[in-house]
Parts: structure tokens; C-alpha cells; sequence
């Protein structure tokens, strides 16, 4: 039987929770095994998706292709092509600008059964379409590097071509390593710019924090952690009460009190501003890039 769960219809009493434990068993390839591969595959085996045995890699450095097996304890392999022929799922996970050489040689091997998921920056779903020979269905993934981490932030957007069950899928296969949603494609490049670049955001508002405490006195090391899990802990608030983040920062700022002149700081200095210029600029060039052969 060679049908996957992207291929069956989801019955009406069973969720799409429950399907994935009584489906059978989903076969995952990844054509490229870097970091990101890696720290999706392991994802989804820790999450109980797949299992390492139906788990393979194709990568044309040796390296990468052992330090994928190792950490995986799945089959790795030099050939792009067994890695369609052993998968129904296959994660693109390699530079934007390899995708002609990677796919090229494979490209009749595509199939309808193919699910192929690309985390390619700025490469559309009609580039896409083209590369897989017009016979896969094809979903388009911006995610960010916090999935290394289990805490990733991503968008996707699937191809017209895509069965009804496929984003439930995705969605579930991505959730395993952070948050996704799906969204329009026209709308992947905003995602780029705020949660793709928004991490390096991030890094710069803790690299300042630590640099004010250090300037009040802190040592180094004791100021970096501090102002990393202030951070984290700020972003847990708002994920897990829903609070709106400026509630959340009002009780905080007691009338008078240290914090309101901090935020008086921030905004004499153009805080809000910056931050929003900065995640519209990055979305100006990510479809810019999306616009070059």
C-alpha cells in the first residue's frame, strides 16, 4: 500500500490529532542536511511523527551527510534520487541558488504521491512547480533558526495542486519544532521578514540590554543571561496569558516608577519605529530576491 495520509480523506469522526496515530507510517526525506534539516528531522522522531527508520538524507558533502546519521540514526545517502524513491515527503534544504543543480537530474522522477515542502528562501511555488517537473505538490515554508532550538516561528503557503489534508500536515510536521501558520503566498515574504529576520532582531535587543547592564555595573556573562531570559520570559507572557503585549507592558510601569522612564528612553530614541521600519525593510528585499532568476 503505497498511499500516505496526504492521499486519504480525513473521515468525519476521526480529528486530524487522532488520524496521525492510526495512519500509517509517514516517510520523510530531506534533500540537503544541514543544521535546519537536522533540527526538523529531529523534531518530528521526537515528536513521534516518523520514525529514524523512515527517515533518509541525501547531502553531497560526506560531513554533513555523517553528522546527519548520527545525530538522526537514520539512513543517509549521496543520491537525491533515493531519497524520492524511499520518501512521500521531501523537505528542499539547501541554498536557494542549488535548486537547478539539486533538481535537475531528478526532475522526472517527481511524482503525485511526492509531498515537497521547501524552506528556500524567496523561491516561489511556480519555481517550485517547474523544478519538481510539474507532477509533486509543492508547499513553500519560510521558517526561522529558533527551530534549531524547538521554538521556531514560520509561515507557509501550499500550491493550488495540494490535497485538502496536506496542510494539516505541514502544519503538524512544522509545529513539532515551534508555531505555524498558514498564509497566502503572496504574504511569505512579510513572514521573512518578521519572524525569518526577527530573531537577529532579537539578538540585538538582548546584545543591548546586556551592554546597559554592563554599563550599570553588571558583569558581562550575569548581564547577557539576564537580559536573554527577560526576554524570554516577556515573549512566554504574551503567548501564554494573550494578553496584548502593551498590557502587559502597563503592568509593568508603575506610576513614577523606574520602568516608565525606561520606556520614555525607548521612545525618545525611536524604538517602535525602528523595529517596524526594520521588519518592513527586510520584507521590501525578500521580494526583491524573490524576483531574480
Amino acid at each position: 500500500m503505497d498511499e500516505t495520509i496526504n492521499q486519504i480523506a480525513l473521515p468525519a469522526s476521526i480529528s486530524c490529532d487522532n488520524y496521525f496515530q492510526v495512519s500509517e507510517e509517514l516517510s520523510i526525506g530531506f534533500i540537503g542536511a544541514g543544521k535546519m534539516a537536522a533540527a526538523m528531522a529531529k523534531g518530528f522522531v521526537n515528536s513521534g511523527l516518523v520514525k529514524p527508520s523512515n527517515l533518509i538524507a541525501s547531502d553531497p558533502i560526506p560531513a554533513g551527510r555523517e553528522a546527519f546519521r548520527k545525530e538522526l540514526k537514520c539512513k543517509t545517502t549521496d543520491s537525491n534520487a533515493n531519497v524520492l524513491t524511499q520518501a512521500k515527503i521531501v523537505f528542499l534544504a539547501f541554498k536557494p541558488h542549488q535548486l537547478e543543480e539539486a533538481t535537475k537530474p531528478i526532475r522526472d522522477q517527481f511524482n503525485n504521491d511526492h509531498l515537497v515542502v521547501s524552506i528556500l528562501a524567496g523561491v516561489k511555488l511556480s519555481k517550485l512547480n517547474i523544478a519538481c517537473g510539474g507532477r509533486a505538490r509543492v508547499v513553500r515554508v519560510m521558517p526561522n533558526t529558533p527551530a534549531l532550538v524547538g521554538e521556531g516561528a514560520c509561515g507557509f503557503a501550499i500550491s493550488e495542486s495540494s490535497l485538502s489534508t496536506d496542510s494539516e500536515l505541514v502544519k503538524r510536521l512544522l509545529s513539532s519544532v515551534g508555531i505555524a501558520y498558514e498564509v497566502k503566498e503572496n504574504l511569505i515574504d512579510a513572514i521573512t521578514g518578521l519572524s525569518g529576520s526577527g530573531p537577529a532582531y532579537g539578538y540585538t535587543v538582548i546584545d543591548a540590554l546586556s551592554d546597559g547592564g554592563v554599563a550599570a555595573g553588571l558583569p558581562r556573562d550575569v548581564a547577557t543571561k539576564l537580559a536573554a531570559q527577560t526576554m524570554l520570559g516577556a515573549a512566554k507572557m504574551v503567548l501564554k496569558t494573550g494578553r496584548h503585549p502593551c498590557e502587559l507592558k502597563d503592568m509593568v510601569c508603575s506610576p513614577g516608577g523606574t520602568t516608565i522612564e525606561g520606556i520614555h528612553e525607548l521612545e525618545e530614541g525611536g524604538i517602535r519605529s525602528a523595529l517596524i521600519n526594520a521588519v518592513r525593510a527586510a520584507t521590501e528585499r525578500a521580494t526583491e530576491l524573490g524576483k531574480i532568476d
